[in-house]
C-alpha cells in the first residue's frame, strides 16, 4: 500500500488543517496534520496502526488517497482514459455554419481579414442537408442518451438559415429516437437578438457564449468590426436583451496587452441589470505560435543566465506563447498560469460562477464521439484545428482521400498519457494539456502542453473555499 501520485495537499488554518484532494477519484477532505503524517508513514513502509489510525486508512483507501501500487494505479487511470474515449452516453457535433466574420479580431485563426471575409466558405442549406443524414447515421451508430449541437464560426449567426435548419431536423432525428437534444451557440453576440433565441429555444438552446474581451476600450481594440468601429455596447445590449431568455456565458480571450483590463470588465458587468443571470465568466489566453509571440518588425530577445546561456524563455512576449521545440517556458515567468489564477480570483470576488481551474479536462479531442464539421463538410478532431484544411480527419459524404486518412492516423495516435508527464498529479484532469496549443505553440501536438502552475494555483484556490464554507 502507498500514497496515491494524484494526492494533492495544501495547508490551511495557519497549518492547523490539510486539505487533500484526489484528482483520479475527486475526493476532497480538511484532515488534521496527524492524517497527512499518517501517509508519510504509509509511504515509508510502515503497516502497523492503533484503532484510530487503522480507520483512517480504511477511508483514505476508501477514497483513492492510498492505493495498493503505482502499477495498479496507472492502470486504473488508463482504463478510465480508454473508456472516456469510447463513451457513448453523448454525441458531440460542433457544426462551423461559416467561416465568414463581421469582425477583424487579430488574433483570429479562421478565416480572411484581407478579403473582408468574401472568400471564406459559408454552409450551403444542400451541404446542411449532408451534415443531418451524417448526424442521423452517428446517432443509430452511437445510440447516446443525449445529443449535443454546438454552432460556431466564424460567426454563425451570419448563417441562421443553415443553423435553423440544423437545428430543427436533429431535433427531429432526436425525437424519434428518445435521444434528448441540447443545442448551445457561441458567437461574437454582435447579431443575437430575442428573435434568435426564441426560434432555438424549442429545439434544445440550453445555453449561449458571448466574448467580451476586456473593458469597453480594450474591448473595441481587440475586437473592432471590420471597419473599425467598436462593438462592446452593441454587444453588452444585446446581452441584456435576450439574458432572461437563456443562461448566458461570458468569455474573454486575453495576451499581455489586455489581461489586465478584465477586473474593470468584472466590474461594469457586476453593475448590469443582468449580472445575476450570467452562469459563467471563463477567460483564457490567446493562443500564438513562437514566430507570432513578438511585436512584428521586433527581433525577440533571449534571456540567459548568469553563465551566459540562454534560458530558454518566451519572457512576455505574448500569453500562451511558447517556445521551439527542445526548449521549456521560463521558471520565472509563467505570466498564463499567473494570470488564469488571478482572473479567476477576481471572477469570484465580483460574485460570478467560474471554472475552479482544477477540473479542466480532458478535452473532447480525446472522446471518439465528439466531432467539428466544416462549413464544406469536412470533419475534424476539435474546433481548434479547423483553421488548416489538412489536418481534416473526413468528410460527411465518406470521401476517402489519402491526406485525410493520414490525419486520422495522426489524430487516432493522441493520447491524454503523455510520457513527459511522468507521475504528475494533474494528469487525470489535465491529460496532458490542449493539444491545439501544443500544435500551435510548440510545433508538435503530441508534445504536453503543460500549466501545472495553474493548477497548483487553483488547487490553493479550492482549498481556501472549501475551509471558509465549513469554518
Amino acid at each position: 500500500m502507498q500514497p496515491s501520485m494524484f494526492n494533492v495537499q495544501v495547508p490551511v488554518a495557519n497549518g492547523n488543517e490539510v486539505f487533500l484532494m484526489n484528482t483520479f477519484s475527486d475526493a476532497q477532505i480538511l484532515a488534521s496534520p496527524d492524517v497527512a503524517g499518517l501517509m508519510d508513514r504509509i509511504s515509508r513502509g510502515e503497516t502497523t496502526f492503533n484503532d484510530e489510525e487503522r480507520d483512517t486508512f480504511d477511508a483514505l483507501l476508501e477514497n483513492g488517497f492510498i492505493v495498493g501500487s503505482r502499477d495498479e494505479e496507472r492502470s486504473a487511470v488508463d482504463k478510465y482514459f480508454r473508456e472516456l474515449r469510447e463513451d457513448t452516453e453523448q454525441l458531440r457535433v460542433t457544426v462551423l455554419t461559416t467561416l465568414q466574420c463581421n469582425f477583424a479580431c487579430d488574433y483570429c485563426f479562421q478565416g480572411d481579414h484581407g478579403d473582408h471575409n468574401k472568400f471564406a466558405d459559408k454552409m450551403s442549406l444542400e451541404s446542411a442537408r449532408k451534415v443531418v443524414g451524417w448526424i442521423e447515421k452517428r446517432l443509430d451508430e452511437v445510440r447516446p442518451e443525449k445529443f449535443v449541437l454546438t454552432l460556431f464560426g466564424g460567426e454563425p449567426l451570419l448563417n441562421l438559415p443553415v443553423a435553423y435548419y440544423l437545428a430543427e431536423q436533429c431535433h427531429a432525428l432526436c425525437a424519434a429516437r428518445g435521444v434528448n437534444q441540447g443545442i448551445s451557440v457561441i458567437t461574437n453576440g454582435l447579431l443575437l437578438t430575442p428573435e434568435v433565441v426564441n426560434r432555438l429555444t424549442p429545439y434544445g438552446l440550453y445555453g449561449v457564449k458571448v466574448t467580451l474581451d476586456g473593458e469597453r476600450d480594450t474591448h473595441n481594440r481587440m475586437r473592432p468590426l471590420r471597419g473599425g468601429q467598436g462593438t462592446f455596447d452593441k454587444i453588452v445590449e444585446n446581452v441584456r436583451r435576450v439574458a432572461h431568455l437563456v443562461p448566458i456565458t461570458i468569455g474573454g480571450n486575453f495576451d499581455e496587452s489586455s489581461a489586465d483590463s478584465y477586473p474593470a470588465l468584472l466590474d461594469f458587468l457586476r453593475e448590469q441589470d443582468f449580472a445575476d443571470t450570467i452562469v459563467k465568466v471563463n477567460f483564457k489566453p490567446v493562443i500564438k505560435s513562437f514566430a507570432d509571440a513578438a511585436p512584428k518588425g521586433m527581433i525577440p530577445l533571449t534571456v540567459v543566465g548568469a553563465s551566459g546561456k540562454p534560458l530558454n524563455g518566451t519572457c512576455m512576449t505574448s500569453a500562451g506563447a511558447g517556445t521551439p521545440k527542445g526548449s521549456s517556458v521560463c521558471d520565472s515567468c509563467h505570466f498564463v498560469d499567473e494570470k488564469m489564477s488571478y482572473l479567476r480570483s477576481e471572477t469570484r470576488k465580483r460574485g460570478f460562477p467560474t471554472p475552479d481551474g482544477v477540473h479542466m479536462g480532458p478535452c473532447e479531442i480525446h472522446r471518439r464521439h465528439a466531432h467539428t464539421i466544416g462549413p464544406d463538410g469536412s470533419v475534424y478532431a476539435c474546433p481548434g484545428f479547423t483553421g488548416g484544411a489538412t489536418d481534416s480527419t473526413g468528410h460527411i459524404d465518406g470521401r476517402e482521400d489519402t491526406w485525410r486518412q493520414a490525419a486520422a492516423e495522426r489524430f487516432e495516435r493522441l493520447s491524454p498519457l503523455k510520457e513527459e508527464c511522468g507521475d504528475c498529479s494533474f494528469i487525470p484532469v489535465c491529460g496532458g494539456g490542449c493539444s491545439v496549443a501544443a500544435h500551435t505553440e510548440l510545433g508538435n501536438m503530441y508534445d504536453p502542453s503543460c500549466h501545472k502552475g495553474s493548477f497548483e494555483s487553483a488547487v490553493v484556490g479550492l482549498a481556501e473555499r472549501t475551509y471558509s464554507a465549513v469554518a
